[in-house]
C-alpha cells in the first residue's frame, strides 16, 4: 500500500500560486457538454485526481479533451450514454444527466461516490428531473433517467440551500422548454462561475438576491471561453499551514471576495498578514505572534464553508486554550477527528461539534486519509508532529488539490512516497 511519508518539525517558507478551483472546473466541463461548439477552459487545476476521474467519464461519452498546462479545450460534437465503466468515485455525477436528457433523452449515470461525511441525500436530484417531466430508474450499474420530449420549465423549491441540487437545475433548466424558477437556491462562488460561463454560451439566468433563480430556456447554448476562479478551500489550507509551522508564505491568486469571513475569523485567531488586491504575505517567523482560542459555527457561504471545518480543527490543537467547532451542515462530519488523535490526545467529539483543548503535542504515527479535507488536515498535522507520519490512502488528499506534493516541495517541505 502506498504511504505518504512526513517528518515532522517542519516550516513552510516560500511562495504559492492558489489553483483554480476544483468544486468550480468540474462542474464546468459538465456544462461543456451541453453544446456540440468548442469551450476552453483557463486556470485549470488538470492534475486533480476528480478532474483526471470526470475527463475520464466524458471521453467515454465521446468529448475531445485537450489538456494543456492550466488550460483544457473541449469538443462534444456528439455525445453517447453508452458508458464502458460506471464505476466512479466522484460524487458530482448527477452533472451529467442534463446534458445527456437535453441532446439524447435518456441519460445513464453512474451512481455517485466521493467522500462519506454524513447524510448527502440525492433525492432532491431526482426531484428536479421528475419535476422538469422526467422518469428516474435506479438499475443495478447506472442511475437511468428518460424525458420522451424536452424538459418542461417549472417551479423547483429546495428544502434548504444545496449546491449540488442548484447546479442540476440550472442544467436541466438553461435549455428546456419555458421557464425555471429555483427557489432556495445556494449561490455559491463556484455556482456563481456556472451561471457567468453558462451565460456567455449563451443562456438567459437571472439571480435575484442570493437563493432565487429564474432561467428562460434557448434552443441551443454556444461554445466559449472561460477562466476558472481561484480555489477558497485551497487558499485557506495554506494559510492556516503556514500559521501552525510558524512560516513564511506568499500566496498569488487569493480569491479574497470570496474568503471575507474566513479572513475575519483568522484576524481574531492571530493571523497577521499583509495584502494587496490578490496576494497575501504572511510572516510569523520574525513577529510577535500566538494562535488564540476561538468558536466557529460551520454552514453555508458567506460564512466558514463546512469544506473548512477540519482546518480549523488542526489549527484549535495549537491554539493556548481550549476551541469549540461546529458544524451545522454536516453534523457527522468529524470522522477524521479519529485519525488526528493517533497522533495526540485532545479532541472531544460531540452532536455536532467538537471540542479541542489545546496545545497539543503531536506525535508522528500511521495515520489515514478517510476523505479529502479531513486527510488534508491531517497532512498539516504531521508538519508539526515529532517524529515521522505515514498517511495511507493519501491519493484522497490529491482529489481535490493541484499539484499538492509538488508545492509542499517548493516551500521547503520535504516528504515521500513509500509502497509504490
Amino acid at each position: 500500500m502506498e504511504r505518504l511519508c512526513i517528518d515532522g518539525n517542519q516550516r513552510i517558507n516560500g511562495q504559492i500560486r492558489i489553483s483554480g478551483s476544483k468544486n468550480s472546473a468540474i462542474k464546468l466541463l459538465a456544462a461543456s457538454l451541453l453544446t456540440n461548439k468548442e469551450v476552453i477552459l483557463y486556470n485549470f487545476p488538470y492534475l486533480l485526481e476528480d478532474i483526471k476521474e470526470k475527463i475520464n467519464l466524458m471521453r467515454q461519452m465521446g468529448s475531445q479533451v485537450s489538456l494543456h498546462e492550466n488550460s483544457v479545450r473541449l469538443i462534444s460534437e456528439e455525445i453517447t450514454n453508452d458508458l464502458t465503466d460506471y464505476d466512479c468515485n466522484i460524487r458530482t455525477t448527477y452533472l451529467l444527466a442534463p446534458p445527456q436528457l437535453h441532446r439524447l433523452g435518456i441519460a445513464h449515470i453512474p451512481y455517485p461516490g466521493g467522500c462519506k461525511i454524513g447524510e448527502r441525500r440525492y433525492d432532491l436530484h431526482f426531484m428536479v428531473w421528475k419535476t422538469m417531466g422526467a422518469t428516474v430508474e435506479e438499475l443495478s450499474d447506472y442511475i437511468e433517467v428518460r424525458c420522451e420530449n424536452r424538459l418542461k420549465g417549472t417551479d423547483i423549491v429546495f428544502p434548504f440551500p444545496t449546491m449540488g441540487g442548484t447546479e442540476n437545475a440550472l442544467l436541466c433548466g438553461v435549455l428546456a422548454q419555458g421557464v425555471t424558477n429555483i427557489h432556495n437556491a445556494y449561490v455559491s462562488p463556484e455556482v456563481a462561475d456556472l451561471i457567468e460561463m453558462l451565460i456567455s454560451m449563451g443562456a438567459n439566468i437571472n439571480v435575484n438576491g442570493n437563493s432565487f433563480i429564474t432561467i428562460t430556456g434557448v434552443d441551443s447554448l454556444n461554445g466559449t471561453s472561460h477562466e476558472v476562479i481561484p480555489d477558497r478551500i485551497e487558499a485557506l489550507t495554506w494559510m492556516i499551514a503556514c500559521m501552525i509551522t510558524k512560516g513564511q508564505l506568499l500566496l498569488t491568486d487569493v480569491p479574497f471576495a470570496h474568503m471575507e469571513v474566513p479572513l475575519i475569523h483568522l484576524r481574531h485567531i492571530g493571523l497577521d498578514f499583509f495584502n494587496n488586491s490578490n496576494s497575501i504575505y504572511i510572516n510569523t517567523i520574525d513577529l510577535p505572534y500566538k494562535i488564540n482560542p476561538f468558536e466557529i459555527a460551520c454552514g453555508t457561504y458567506p460564512g466558514v464553508v463546512s469544506d473548512m471545518q477540519p482546518f480549523f480543527s488542526i489549527l484549535a490543537a495549537q491554539a493556548e486554550g481550549v476551541s469549540r467547532i461546529i458544524d451545522y451542515r454536516y453534523p457527522e462530519r468529524f470522522g477524521y477527528i479519529g485519525e488526528l488523535q493517533k497522533m495526540g490526545d485532545g479532541y472531544c467529539v460531540r452532536s455536532g461539534e467538537v471540542v479541542v483543548k489545546g496545545k497539543i503535542e503531536f506525535k508522528g504515527n500511521i495515520v489515514r486519509a478517510v476523505v479529502l479535507r479531513g486527510g488534508a488536515a491531517i497532512l498539516l498535522g504531521s508538519l508539526i508532529a515529532k517524529g515521522r507520519t505515514e498517511i495511507e490512502n493519501y491519493k484522497m488528499i490529491l482529489r481535490g488539490y493541484n499539484g499538492l506534493l509538488e508545492k509542499l516541495q517548493g516551500v521547503g517541505i520535504s516528504l515521500k512516497v513509500e509502497g509504490e
